[in-house]
């Protein structure tokens, strides 16, 4: 029996959108025609499959007019940001100008008498889970290397972002990859795990909650399909007594606030150097009471409600334990902040790690912010946290953030930067965060299995 899936707009709680999920049987012949069509993809050339995905990621910036204002009502980013597909497309491109070196022979060597190399084989069937914070990055990430590289991908998108699977479906089959090869569809959970303990799928890639990760890891026990995984974090700042500190606030700060905070790789928590920390607090207090909350059409508005009210709740909560805890709020709260999905940005000082605001993952407008005498100090302060996705080092000196950064548990580090996925660049996690890696050469090992080739030339 199919379940009805809706898509409740963070503007004013109302359906935006909603959909029936496929049945069992519907679901399992998706799957099936996607694994039928998989050899003959596989077998075009690989510039030609390069082509159609970027004709298909093209297609998709023709419809950027609509897409905009459908995100803002699907959830909640401000118009006045125009979307996604400056990053979509730069992920996809780099992605298909790497493809021939990535999955190019290793050539292991040959004389007179023998022929060896590893040949990089596409896993089969790629099913794509992906989530509603950065719903067309996040997707491509994974759907035009995994098509690049000959598979046949299925991709079920979050609810909360009903109609971008619908949206990027229509857009490649328009640039002519067929139908079977590329195939968007609404599923529930227990359908989803079904496919995936029945080995549907050759490879799944989830993007989502820790809870969500794990539910994909138990469908797919026993089944040797492998599971790659991008899920919680926590991620932190540490500002130096050496730092850029105009540079370090504004980028921490709006890598903690912008999408309203819902960003993976988000600032969650901010380390700052004692000789420095009454500076950049100012400078970041001044900056968070700057922001307009309000309607995410309105070209004014530069933070949005949270996408749903269930979120905001989350956060709430967080804040209002810190602050019986002994935290201090300190932004007053805004006039739009309606109590529900519309929430206040608020920056904590006296904060601890006794406080889930440091622990628990917020994805919310919320940071705190906490005064360091030493690296030591802030080394074990930002590897006290289950998750380990990025951390950002704010420094002049090259050397010290690299010394940091080999002592810091997180799937990548910046230096005077945030927020910022680099596709030549594993994108990848530890501890709760997950395992695999998406992006650059690494992602497309991870799409592909290496198939060796050993010839022997002469028998005599």
């Amino acid at each position: 029996m199919s379940q009805t899936l809706k898509c409740i707009s963070p503007i004013d709680g109302s359906v935006f959108a909603e959909r029936e999920t496929l049945s069992r049987e519907d679901a399992f012949a998706a799957a099936e025609r996607a694994r039928a069509a998989q050899a003959a993809w596989a077998a075009r050339p690989l510039q030609e499959r390069i082509d159609l995905v970027m004709a298909g990621v093209a297609k998709v910036g023709e419809m950027n007019d609509e897409i905009v204002p459908e995100l803002a009502h699907m959830m909640g980013r401000p118009v006045r940001f125009g979307g996604e597909f400056g990053g979509f497309n730069e992920r996809a491109s780099h992605m298909a100008e790497i493809a021939k070196e990535a999955l190019a022979d290793i050539e292991v060597g040959e004389d007179e008498t023998c022929k060896r190399y590893i040949k990089r084989i596409p896993q089969g069937v790629v099913f794509v889970v992906a989530p509603w914070n950065y719903p067309y990055m996040t997707a491509i990430n994974t759907v035009a290397p995994a098509l690049i590289a000959g598979n046949t991908v299925v991709l079920k998108h979050a609810t909360q972002t009903l109609l971008v699977g619908e949206r990027m479906a229509e857009a490649f089959h328009a640039a002519g990859v067929p139908a079977d090869v590329f195939q968007n569809v609404f599923l529930d959970h227990d359908t989803t795990s079904a496919l995936i303990a029945a080995k549907a799928f050759d490879f799944v890639n989830f993007t989502g909650s820790v809870g969500g990760g794990q539910a994909m890891e138990r469908a797919a026990a026993g089944t040797f399909t492998g599971v790659g995984t991008e899920l919680g974090g926590k991620d932190p700042g540490y500002v130096m007594e050496d730092a850029d500190i105009d540079a370090a606030v504004d980028t921490l700060i709006d890598g903690a606030m912008f999408n309203s905070g819902q960003c993976c790789c988000g600032i969650e928590r901010i380390y700052v150097h004692e000789s420095v920390y009454d500076a950049f607090l100012a400078k970041a207090l001044e900056i968070v009471k700057g922001y307009k909350l309000g309607n995410p059409m309105d070209p004014e508005t530069s933070i949005g409600p949270m996408a749903n009210v269930r979120f905001a709740k989350e956060v709430r909560e967080q804040i209002a334990e810190a602050l019986e805890m002994g935290a201090v709020a300190q932004i007053e709260t805004f006039a739009e902040d309606d109590g529900g999905a519309y929430l206040t940005p608020q920056i904590l000082t006296n904060v601890t790690h006794d406080m889930r605001v440091m622990r628990d993952e917020s994805f919310g407008p919320v940071v705190g912010i906490m005064k360091v005498s030493s690296d030591e100090e802030a080394i074990k302060l930002m590897n006290d946290s289950e998750f380990g996705l990025t951390a950002s080092l704010w420094t002049s000196d090259v050397d010290r953030a690299q010394r940091i950064g080999d002592q810091i548990e997180t799937g990548t580090v910046f230096m005077n930067r945030a927020d910022y996925l680099d596709p030549g660049l594993c994108w990848t996690g530890c501890k709760n965060t997950g395992r695999g890696g998406g992006l650059s050469v690494i992602g497309y090992h991870n799409l592909t299995r290496p198939k060796s080739y050993h010839l022997k030339k002469v028998t005599g």
